[in-house]
C-alpha cells in the first residue's frame, strides 16, 4: 500500500466544498487516481487523527482545451468526499 501522503494529494477548498463542510461536516480532497475507498479512509484517519464514517469518490474528467488551432486535454483526477464521526473536525480546514 502507498503512504498516506501519496494517496491524499491536496484538500479542495472551493465554494461548494466549503458549503459541504459547514452544513454537513463533509470534507473534500483530491486523491490518487488509483486509490480505493479503504485506502482513502485509512490515509485520512492516519494523517488527521479522526474517525471516518463514509467515503464517496468520483472521477472528474479533464476538459478539452484549445489554444488557437491546437487542442489539448487536461488530465482526469479523482475527488473524495469524506464524512467524519459526529463532533469531529479536521483542524486544517478550520484555519483556512
Amino acid at each position: 500500500m502507498k503512504p498516506a501522503r501519496k494517496i491524499i494529494l491536496k484538500p479542495l477548498v472551493t465554494e461548494k466544498s466549503t458549503d459541504l463542510r459547514v452544513k454537513e461536516d463533509k470534507y473534500a480532497f483530491e486523491v490518487d487516481l488509483k486509490a480505493n475507498k479503504p485506502e482513502i479512509k485509512k490515509a485520512i484517519e492516519e494523517l488527521f487523527k479522526v474517525n471516518v464514517v463514509e467515503v464517496h469518490t468520483m472521477i472528474v474528467h479533464g476538459k478539452v482545451k484549445r489554444m488557437g488551432r491546437f487542442e489539448g486535454k487536461r488530465p482526469n483526477w479523482k475527488k473524495a468526499i469524506v464524512s467524519l464521526k459526529k463532533g469531529e473536525k479536521i483542524e486544517f480546514f478550520e484555519t483556512v
